[in-house]
């Protein structure tokens, strides 16, 4: 697309985030001279409005309190020759570097002192007896974009009850890595959020509290979601080249609750996020996001090594976030060896 078209489409979506963010003319300002140079534009997302509901995305479209401005976007392409009569191609992928060159993306406005937590590094031990990671999924129908053979049935758009096709797919290669590493995983292969999207959180809140109880080994929890990038008819996907191999990037959620519901241990998950961004830094530099500090508590209350892990986005295929999938989880399954006791 030429420097032009990226500019004006830009400069749109720059006007349409100033309103949502209350920027002003200097985030358009921003954008726009992003896209008049030419370069990738990291993610931005407008704040979200505090709220006493510790799940304000409850019954919420997928992706609706979101807001990103990306430098590659375009329009939805016509109907290309052989899709079904009826059925429309669906939209272009466009490939975004998420990276940036930021550690922490704190959207939760806390204060924390990054360094002296990444220098001290976890403060856990993984017992060898027992499952020490559990692996579930609240948002449990989440795919991808169709391609090649891995097309699927929809529940929603980008949805599916299908397993073989879900991010319950990307949990099975993550525990497969995990298990290569030496560790013992319980993946929850349940489906939380269908046919009921509202209370998603409560049902996997409460499937977690039941596997602590019965296992009192575990000490990581991933809830493994993947990202929802677009706007209107423009969807955007996350991509990194690791050697030699295109994937989608991940990306580690952690909830503080600065909302205000109680969160007292949320650095302690933090401080884990920390420890495996710097591994896969380290060995597979650029497919890892900058970790984001939210104000909601997303269950991470329950467990001190608990997370949200964002493999790709609708944009990206399931291919590439299965190679996702299998480059944290060979990294970041080793990084947790490292802390068997």
């Amino acid at each position: 697309m030429k420097k032009a078209v990226v500019s004006t489409v830009l400069a749109c979506l720059a006007l349409r985030l100033a309103v949502l963010a209350g920027a002003g003319d200097s985030l358009a300002a921003w954008v726009q001279e992003r896209g008049a140079e030419g370069t990738a534009v990291r993610s931005l997302r407008a704040p979200e409005t505090p709220a006493a509901d510790p799940l304000p995305s409850e019954g919420a479209a997928p992706g609706a309190a979101e807001s990103w401005v990306l430098v590659a976007v375009t329009p939805k392409p016509e109907a290309e020759e052989g899709v079904n009569a009826g059925e429309e191609a669906p939209p272009e992928a466009i490939a975004a570097d998420l990276s940036a060159d930021t550690l922490v993306h704190n959207a939760a406005g806390v204060a924390v002192d990054l360094a002296a937590l990444a220098a001290a590094g976890p403060k856990m031990t993984l017992p060898r007896g027992g499952a020490q990671v559990l692996i579930i999924h609240t948002h449990s129908s989440e795919a991808y974009t169709p391609d090649g053979t891995d097309r699927y049935v929809e529940s929603d758009p980008y949805r599916t009850e299908d397993r073989k096709y879900s991010v319950i797919r990307v949990g099975d290669a993550l525990a497969e890595q995990f298990e290569a590493a030496g560790l013992t995983v319980l993946h929850d292969r349940e489906i939380y959020d269908y046919p009921s999207y509202t209370g998603s959180y409560s049902r996997s809140g409460a499937a977690v509290e039941r596997y602590l109880a019965d296992n009192p080994t575990i000490r990581v929890v991933i809830d493994l979601h993947r990202d929802a990038l677009g706007s209107g008819d423009v969807t955007y996907k996350t991509q990194a080249a690791v050697s030699g191999r295109t994937s989608a990037q991940v990306m580690m959620l952690i909830g503080t609750g600065a909302n205000g519901l109680p969160h007292p241990d949320w650095q302690r998950n933090l401080a884990l996020a920390l420890y495996l961004q710097r591994e896969m830094e380290a060995h597979c530099p650029g497919i890892v996001r900058p970790i984001e500090l939210v104000g909601e508590r997303y269950n991470q209350q329950l467990c001190p090594g608990m997370m949200i892990l964002e493999v790709g986005s609708n944009g990206n295929t399931l291919r590439e976030a299965l190679t996702a999938a299998e480059l944290f989880g060979s990294t970041a399954g080793a990084a947790l060896a490292e802390l068997l006791e």
